[in-house]
């Protein structure tokens, strides 16, 4: 049986009606809502220009204020200049500039005072220089224009037009772009500070680069033996290729400086010089730290971290100790060399690469490659251009040019008046076989120069080691007794005076508060030629 559908069931649905809009939010709200987009506007703002242009658009749409301008002081003409305007063409900005105290907005940064136009049609300061305004006669625009003040020093304007109704709390306005005016203040103070030490530390960068290039420079490289003249004359032939070179010699010979002379008078000198020390690094560590690694590749990997190839590039690489790099790494290496690309600990993908390779090694690689240590392959891809820098004993003219040098440096860094190297100083430095090589010279003039306390450094100055016969190699012989000591230290302090005086016997013997008699028997006993004093070098 059908039931009849009731009035109320046949009745067609009313459809329920949208809520009453509100009311319009408070000016309390309206201005918190504005503030907060602005705040966060600038305190993200990397680009002042950029920042400044959202603010005056937030102002724009939040508070209906139209053409928004900030306007500063250039610090090269003192004119007021437009920086950013909102709805202004490129053209009417051009034409806003004005002399301080010129106009409202030249008036409000020469007083420091912000300034309130009801109807700028009323108001003959008003100059509307930029033209975009039309006619001024017919519309009714307020003018409000708020100092920009950093410290007690006005730098700029904040200014926007309002159309006058007669509601508008001008009050209101002028609080809320007076706190605006303040944070671009802020802003334009962060961004100066951030802005200014990125050009010191630019300006230090480009300093030390000079410096390096300069420490560097082939003209700066001690040596004038004929063994030495061969390297640098090496380096400048190979610095300006993109060849792989490897430099040979013992421990403390310059090769690390001889790679740093090849970068730094390469066509690559503007760009990055990594160094690693391939037999300080671990074993399990090396290939992360040439290659890189991905995120999760090994145990503690929390992120993924570019290698010294990656730091390297477009630059040079320098690979000490090569002949310690572990074999795993080895064929690595020499992919790297041959296809110029590799690929990070744990990643799937490939990594072009433009570096180049400069290696040293102390070891001897044809004995390593016979005894299985070394690949073969990669030590003939290394071995391009091979350098070998000679011992110091193998070099003995460059000794005295070496110390010299060292001498003029530490001096310099400990603030001393040391002058020069005596004659028994000089002979015990050439004597000596240096198994140090350079870096030992340096170290034993590093310390002499901390010890004396004179204007010359003596032979006493000098370590130990350079003072007895028994430091030579082979050498059997006891160290000096105490009066053989005595013996040298007379016959340097003779030799001194003599220098000094010029081969004169008898102001010789009065620098030294002694009587000739006494210079006269000292002379013969010791074999002392004055004569060769006379011209001294």
């Amino acid at each position: 049986m059908n039931v009849p559908r009731s009035a109320e069931t046949r009745r067609p649905r009313k459809r329920t009606a949208a809520p009453a809009a509100g009311p319009p939010p408070s000016r309390e709200l309206q201005e918190l809502g504005c503030l907060y987009e602005v705040t966060r506007a600038l305190v993200a703002a990397a680009d002042l220009k950029a920042a400044l242009r959202e603010v005056m658009e937030i102002l724009a749409a939040r508070m209906g204020m139209s053409r928004g301008t900030v306007t500063i002081v250039n610090p090269r003409t003192g004119a007021l200049e437009i920086e950013v305007a909102h709805g202004l063409s490129a053209e009417a900005r051009r034409r806003g500039r004005y002399r301080i105290g010129e106009g409202i907005t030249g008036q409000v940064v020469a007083t420091g005072k912000p300034l309130v136009v009801p109807r700028i049609s009323e108001e003959p300061r008003f100059l509307n220089r930029t033209r975009s305004r039309g006619d001024l006669h017919r519309k009714d625009i307020s003018f409000l224009c708020v100092p920009i003040q950093a410290g007690r020093e006005t730098i700029g304007a904040l200014s926007v037009d309002r159309l006058f109704d007669g509601t508008v709390s001008f009050e209101e306005d002028l609080r809320l772009l007076t706190i605006i005016s303040g944070l671009v203040a802020q802003t334009v103070s962060r961004l100066q500070a951030i802005n200014a030490e990125r050009e010191q530390l630019l300006s230090e960068n480009l300093t030390l680069r000079r410096a390096l290039e300069e420490k560097y420079g082939l003209d700066n490289l001690v040596g004038k033996s004929s063994r030495m003249v061969e390297v640098f004359e090496m380096i400048h032939r190979v610095a300006g290729s993109t060849a792989t070179v490897l430099l040979r010699g013992e421990s403390g010979t310059g090769k690390s400086m001889a790679a740093r002379a090849i970068h730094f008078n390469s066509p690559r000198k503007d760009r990055p010089f990594v160094t690693v020390s391939c037999s300080a690094l671990p074993e399990t560590l090396i290939e992360s730290e040439l290659f890189g690694h991905e995120r999760g590749a090994f145990t503690g990997a929390t992120a993924r971290k570019p290698g010294r190839f990656e730091q390297a590039e477009g630059g040079t690489i320098f690979l000490d100790e090569i002949g310690e790099l572990p074999h795993n790494v080895q064929v690595k290496l020499l992919h790297v060399i041959q296809e110029r690309e590799f690929q990070r600990l744990g990643g799937a993908r490939p990594i072009r690469c433009d570096v180049r390779i400069v290696a040293a090694t102390n070891k001897n690689l044809e004995e390593a490659v016979a005894a299985g240590q070394f690949r073969e392959d990669l030590y003939y891809r290394l071995n391009v251009f091979p350098i070998y820098l000679p011992p110091l004993r193998e070099r003995r003219t460059d000794i005295l040019l070496l110390a010299e040098h060292f001498l003029a440096q530490f001096a310099r860094e400990n603030e001393k008046a040391i002058h020069r190297i005596s004659s028994p100083a000089i002979d015990l430095l050439v004597q000596y076989h240096w198994p140090g090589n350079v870096r030992e010279l340096q170290n034993c003039m590093e310390r002499a120069v901390l010890v004396c306390d004179e204007d010359v450094i003596r032979a006493r100055h000098l370590p130990p080691t350079l003072q007895t016969a028994a430091s030579a190699p082979g050498s059997g012989r006891r160290a000096p007794s105490l009066a053989d000591a005595v013996a040298a230290f007379e016959k340097e302090l003779i030799e001194e005076a003599l220098k000094e005086s010029r081969g004169n016997q008898t102001r010789a013997a009065a620098l030294l508060d002694t009587s000739l008699r006494i210079i006269n028997y000292k002379i013969h006993k010791y074999g002392i030629d004055p004569s060769r004093f006379k011209n001294p070098a």
